[in-house]
């Protein structure tokens, strides 16, 4: 039996919105421009857990931030990412009443993942694993043989699921299947080709 491993980020959730990328900008009392150069800077860092939420945000702010401020931007990030893209999780929910397996591979700092873990849909899935949570972070192959031995399956038992090429790249170089993620209606076709192929 093939298992589907799906990103969340931009797959099973929605990109932030603006409103709420607005709120995040806001809240951290940075020039826009120099916040989201910030967040981005340092997110993988944060996701493999080598910043805490607290060294993380005083990184994005280039300031010591305070507890409090530290709280706020941790609620409405994780806010941000709570969009769930509908027509991607009506995927998953058939695959598992097909008698598919599925499981989560998400870059996500563990406060964020504590986040993602509240969501009721989240725990249909038979697995999920966080980068935070392991110390890796995609694209590195390590992560994506990592999650197969956690699950006592094969890289080629898998087809992975991602919207950025850097990672579905880093799926094959694990010896995994891998589909790109543009759109739902894409994914479900390029899924039955990858499960029927695989």
């Amino acid at each position: 039996m093939k298992w589907v491993l799906f990103d969340y980020g931009e797959v099973l959730s929605h990109a932030q919105p603006e409103a709420d990328r607005g709120r995040l900008a806001e809240a951290s009392g940075v020039d826009p421009g120099r916040f989201w150069q910030g967040y981005w800077r340092h997110r993988l860092d944060f996701d493999r857990g080598t910043l805490t939420p607290g060294a993380y945000w005083s990184e994005v702010l280039e300031r010591r931030a305070s507890a409090a401020e530290v709280e706020r931007l941790v609620t409405l990030d994780v806010q941000s990412w709570s969009h769930v893209n509908e027509e991607t999780v009506t995927i998953l929910e058939e695959l598992r009443a097909s008698g598919c397996p599925v499981a989560l591979l998400s870059n996500a700092p563990i406060c964020l993942a504590d986040g993602i873990e509240r969501l009721p849909w989240i725990q249909a899935m038979n697995a999920r694993f966080y980068s935070g949570h392991l110390g890796l972070v995609k694209p590195e192959a390590e992560i994506y043989l990592t999650v197969a031995a956690g699950l006592g399956a094969r890289p080629e038992d898998f087809v992975f699921v991602d919207d950025r090429l850097v990672n579905v790249n880093g799926a094959l170089s694990a010896g995994m299947a891998a589909v790109h993620f543009r759109d739902a209606g894409m994914l479900r076709a390029d899924l039955k080709t990858a499960l029927a192929t695989s």
